[in-house]
C-alpha cells in the first residue's frame, strides 16, 4: 500500500472546508449529522472523487480525518480489494447518522466481506450499525452477480417478522432492502409484495426533514416499470461485466 502523504489529505480537507456552506451544514445537521462537518454539496464530492479516483491511502486519512464530508469522500474513493475486515468494522463503529451509513454501505457492498459483514452488522442492537448491514444487502440485491437468492427468501421473512419492533433508521434500511430484494426477479418479487402488504405501513421518525419512507409496493412496481420502459443498454451492460471482472 503506498504511504499516505500528509500534504494531500491536508490539501483535500483545506478543499473541502472551502467548498463547505452554512447552509449546507444547517441541512446535513437537520438529517442528523454531528460536528465536525464543513458542509459540501453530494455534487462537489462527486466532482472531487472523480477527480481523486480510487485512493486508499488518501481515503484512509480523510476518515481519520472525523470530518463528516472527508468520511463520506473516503467511502467513495477508497479500494474495495483493501476493504479489510478489520477497516470495515472500524469504519462501521463511529457511524451515528443515516447519511454516513448509506456512503459505508455503497462501499462495503462491493468489499469481498459484504456477504458476512452485511449478515454481522444487520443483527447489532445499534440502530446505524443495523442500519449499514440492511443496506448491505439492498446493494448486493441490486448489483450483485452471485446474490444469494435462497437466502434472500429467509430475509424477507426476517423483515416481516422484526420491522416494526427495529430502531427508527433501521427500519426505513430494511424497508429498502425488502424493495431492493423485491425487484430482483419474479420469484422474490411475488414474496417481496406478499411480506410489504403484511407488514403495511412502515414508520419512521425523519426529523425536520421532508424525506419519506416509500410504500414498499408502490416502489417495487415504480421499479420495475421503468426498467421495462428504460432497459439497460447492451454496451452498459457488457461493459459492467467486464469491469467486474478485472
Amino acid at each position: 500500500m503506498p504511504r499516505m502523504s500528509a500534504d494531500d489529505v491536508h490539501t483535500t480537507l483545506a478543499a473541502l472546508e472551502a467548498a463547505g456552506t452554512a447552509q449546507n451544514r444547517k441541512v446535513y445537521q437537520r438529517h442528523g449529522v454531528t460536528p465536525p462537518l464543513f458542509g459540501v454539496s453530494y455534487a462537489i464530492l462527486g466532482k472531487l472523487s472523480k477527480k481523486i479516483g480510487v485512493d486508499h491511502a488518501l481515503a484512509l486519512g480523510l476518515w481519520e480525518s472525523g470530518v463528516h464530508d472527508a468520511r463520506v469522500l473516503a467511502c467513495m474513493i477508497a479500494d474495495s480489494s483493501k476493504a479489510t475486515m478489520k477497516l470495515l468494522e472500524s469504519w462501521v463503529k463511529p457511524i451515528d447518522n443515516y447519511v454516513l451509513s448509506d456512503a459505508l454501505s455503497s462501499f462495503a457492498a462491493r468489499a469481498p466481506q459484504a456477504g458476512k459483514l452485511g449478515g454481522k452488522w444487520r443483527k447489532s442492537k445499534k440502530e446505524f450499525v443495523a442500519a449499514t448491514g440492511w443496506n448491505v444487502l439492498a446493494g448486493a440485491a441490486l448489483h450483485a452477480e452471485d446474490f444469494d437468492e435462497a437466502a434472500a427468501e429467509e430475509l424477507i421473512a426476517t423483515i416481516e417478522a422484526t420491522i416494526h419492533s427495529a430502531p427508527n433508521r433501521t427500519r426505513h434500511s430494511m424497508n429498502q432492502a425488502l424493495i431492493a430484494v423485491g425487484v430482483r426477479n419474479a420469484r422474490l418479487h411475488e414474496l417481496a409484495v406478499a411480506a410489504a402488504k403484511r407488514i403495511g405501513e412502515v414508520q419512521v421518525d425523519h426529523g425536520q426533514t421532508s424525506c419519506k419512507t416509500p410504500d414498499a409496493v408502490d416502489y417495487m412496481a415504480k421499479t420495475l416499470a421503468h426498467r421495462k420502459a428504460h432497459p439497460p443498454k447492451a454496451k452498459a451492460r457488457a461493459k459492467s461485466k467486464s469491469a467486474r471482472k478485472t
